[in-house]
């Protein structure tokens, strides 16, 4: 005899859980997918210092723990704010003694870096090979740039990307918001058109911190259920109690409540 398949749970919207939306969104502050942004821009700048220090490794001839009989060396940092997708961002530009060095990535009188911050943080998410990220790298800088140079910077960037992306959670985030950036990369020479969803959870103290960054190939329940299973496995021991996100082309911002 054929198992009869369990109908589907659907949980049905009514005023009471949407007013209890209403009173988490307010009290935990979640405005626009701005929140997301500003939660982005520590990532945006703190991997831009580190492709900078990979600039100056290359501009001096050796790395920041090793010896060298180079008078010219390492000065501290200067900090700079450009503008960028996400809003205003302070970078700490590595320094060096007799003022040669000329950064690449953001230059020196460079004001605004959004032809590249999306593509910086798309190096972060789940899903990306380790020669996609060389390929963003490589795109980044342009063609001119060595083969070693790429590979040192991705050495450089590659364990700040793991450490990130692997680094424990807190328990419980009553809520997460989800948002999406549109972005290209090279995969083997061809140009793809990829979505990178942001996941930004609220703590229950009301902290925003972004949890992760996956490539959405396959934006199934399934595929979504293993995402909250993986951020669950990380520390998140309970799944949210609400789930928000913005649909391609809406401004606004909808929420669910999980049963």
């Amino acid at each position: 005899m054929a198992r009869q398949k369990k109908p589907v749970h659907r949980v049905q919207m009514t005023e009471g859980k949407r007013s209890i939306i209403h009173q988490l969104l307010k009290e935990y502050d979640i405005q626009t997918a701005e929140d997301i942004q500003d939660a982005l821009k520590d990532l945006l700048g703190g991997t831009i210092k580190e492709m900078m220090e990979a600039e100056l490794d290359d501009h001096l001839g050796y790395q920041k723990s090793e010896r060298s009989d180079n008078d010219d060396y390492r000065n501290g940092y200067k900090r700079k704010r450009v503008n960028s997708s996400y809003g205003s961002v302070e970078i700490d530009v590595p320094q060096d003694r007799k003022s040669t060095f000329e950064p690449q990535v953001v230059k020196k009188r460079q004001k605004d870096i959004s032809d590249i911050d999306q593509k910086i943080i798309s190096m972060y998410a789940k899903g990306m090979t380790t020669r996609q990220i060389s390929e963003t790298i490589e795109d980044i800088y342009g063609f001119e740039t060595s083969e070693g140079f790429i590979s040192d910077v991705t050495d450089k960037i590659l364990p700040q990307i793991e450490d990130w992306q692997n680094r424990p959670l807190d328990n419980v985030y009553p809520i997460l918001y989800i948002d999406a950036i549109h972005y290209s990369v090279r995969d083997n020479g061809v140009i793809r058109k990829l979505a990178a969803y942001v996941i930004l959870g609220i703590n229950t103290e009301g902290k925003k911190e972004v949890l992760t960054i996956h490539v959405g190939e396959n934006e199934s329940s399934k595929y979504w259920l293993s995402v909250l299973n993986e951020l669950k496995n990380r520390g998140g021991k309970r799944h949210p109690h609400h789930l928000c996100g913005r649909p391609y082309g809406n401004k606004g911002s909808h929420c669910c409540r999980i049963p």
